[in-house]
This record gives structure tokens, C-alpha cells and sequence, in this order.
């Protein structure tokens, strides 16, 4: 990403924001006339945020790139901003704020600490993502689980590894996978938007997000809406070919020495449906790994 795509961000992030809030949801006084544009206008941002109107303007239009984190903090404030969007908000200024030139794509390997803690969770499905959501490494449970018409081999060579959410976009099957896709959807959109706010130097991220805005114009219009959700913990259906429908919860940990890297596991509650469809899931994927999870609920 460029100075100046990196400054484009930062201001159509900010009109973005703006655009969600209403001056009277906020007590504010609107400004008289007919409104061409929904949302806050800009010297409404700027009282509310105790900034001049020009100085907003000069950010916003990327004319001013050292906002302190004052400024910063005292916008998002004014825009009710969630802890995910205040941390994007920092994360575009001082992106804009710096000079730097596209770094080599170096490829990525599944963090040794994380590959254990995998090996060590047969009955649990699961997957180690890497900074693009690429799949590094996965069980055959959670192969099985979200992606078991994908080449299992394919996550330990770079260049042909499942990206996930290509997946989301682009694969069918996929796309029949979760019961409410939509969610899945923003979620992921929502994630990358993060990713690419704190790596804008990432060629390899960068013709991810374009490869996906030409291919699925629900992408396109995803990404242009420019709303940001940090993968924690969510509840999703899937409508599974082989099982039927589970209910699981998808939770996302993070490696303190490879941030960048995430562990992905789906559970359901012992005892439940869910659970029992992922241990006939664990028969069908490995055998082994089902009289595990049979012997662990007795």
C-alpha cells in the first residue's frame, strides 16, 4: 500500500463512521438545510470531537497525517466507536503518518508452539490460520469439519494452501456450509479489515483483498463498507454434508509470539446433538481419534 492508499483508508474510514450516526441520536443541534450526504457532517464531528472544523477536514482529506492520539482518542469517542475500531482507527493514522516501501512476501509456516498444541487436540477440530487467514496447518477433525472437499495436503505447501476466506466468498460448498452465511461473511471481511489496517505493506495481503473485490461484489461491498470485527468467539450452524446440522463454537486464540498466527477450534457442549455428530464426524475422518472421544465422555 502507498502514502497516499494508506492516507485514502484513514479518510474513508473516518466518512465511513460518519455517515452511521445521526446528530440526534447524539443531542446535537443539526445543522440547518437539506443533508446531501447521511450521517454526521463534518463540523458536526469536529464540536463534538472539541476540534476545529478545518482540522477535521485537513485529517479527513489527508492533509494533516501527525494526528495525536488525543485528537484520535477524542474521535472516536465522538463516533461511539467499538474497541476494534478504535484500535483500527490508531493503526490507519500512523500508517498514514509514516513513509515506508512494499516489503517481500516472505512465505509463512505454522508456529512450532502452535503445531504442538495442535498435534495435542485430535478430538477437538481445529486449524492454525496464518496472517491472510491461509491455512497452515489443520487436524483431520477440523478438516473434516470445515473443509473436507479441500486437499488435507495442501496446508504444508506454500502457494497451494486453502485460504479461508476465499472459501467464504468464493467456494460453493462453502457457502452451504453455514446456515447463516451472511454472519460468516462480515465476520471475515471484518477480520481482514483489521489485518490489512495493521500490515499495510503486504503485497501478498493486498492481491487477496483484490482478488476477492473482483471475484464476489459481496466482498466489494463488504470491504467498502469499511466495518472492522476481530474473530473472538461466535456460534455458528453448519449444515455439514456428512452429519447433518451441528451447532459449534468457533473461537479464535491468538500466539503471543506470532500474533499474527491463529488457533481456530470448533466445540459444542458435551452431552448435546452437536457432539455427538462431531464424534461420527471423528469416525469418519479417523477412527483412532473417535475411540479417543468416545472414552473422554464416558
Amino acid at each position: 500500500m502507498s502514502d497516499r492508499e494508506a492516507v485514502w483508508e484513514l479518510g474513508a474510514f473516518l466518512k465511513t463512521c460518519r455517515a452511521r450516526v445521526q446528530p440526534e441520536e447524539l443531542g446535537l443541534t443539526s445543522y440547518g438545510g437539506r443533508r446531501r450526504v447521511p450521517g454526521l457532517r463534518r463540523e458536526e464531528l469536529a464540536q463534538l470531537a472539541g476540534v476545529s472544523p478545518s482540522y477535521y477536514a485537513r485529517l479527513e482529506q489527508g492533509q494533516s497525517r501527525h494526528a495525536s492520539p488525543q485528537v484520535l482518542d477524542a474521535i472516536a469517542a465522538a463516533l461511539e466507536l467499538t474497541g476494534p475500531e478504535r484500535e483500527h482507527l490508531r493503526t490507519l493514522a500512523a500508517a498514514a503518518g509514516r513513509r515506508r516501501a512494499a516489503r517481500p512476501t516472505a512465505p509463512e509456516h505454522a508456529d512450532p508452539a502452535l503445531t504442538e498444541l495442535l498435534a495435542a487436540m485430535p478430538q477437538v477440530p481445529a486449524l492454525i490460520l496464518g496472517r491472510r487467514s491461509d491455512v497452515l496447518a489443520w487436524n483431520p477433525l477440523g478438516h473434516a469439519l470445515l473443509a473436507g472437499h479441500q486437499n488435507y495436503e495442501a496446508a504444508g505447501v506454500p502457494g497451494r494452501r486453502v485460504n479461508m476466506t476465499e472459501l467464504v466468498f468464493l467456494d460453493a460448498d462453502t457457502r452451504e456450509l453455514y446456515a447463516d452465511w451472511e454472519r460468516k461473511a462480515r465476520a471475515a471481511v471484518g477480520n481482514l479489515r483489521l489485518v490489512a489496517g495493521a500490515h499495510p505493506d503486504d503485497p501478498a495481503l493486498a492481491a487477496l483483498i483484490g482478488r476477492l473485490t473482483m471475484a464476489s461484489p459481496e466482498f466489494g461491498a463488504l470491504w467498502a463498507d469499511h466495518r472492522v470485527q476481530a474473530c473472538a468467539t461466535a456460534v455458528y450452524e453448519l449444515r455439514h454434508p456428512r452429519i447433518g446440522t451441528v451447532s459449534v463454537t468457533q473461537q479464535t486464540l491468538r500466539a503471543v509470539e506470532r500474533p499474527d498466527q491463529t488457533l481456530v477450534t470448533c466445540t459444542a457442549p458435551a452431552g448435546s446433538a452437536s457432539a455427538a455428530a462431531l464424534t461420527m464426524l471423528a469416525h469418519l475422518a479417523d477412527p483412532a481419534v473417535a475411540e479417543r472421544r468416545a472414552e473422554t465422555a464416558s
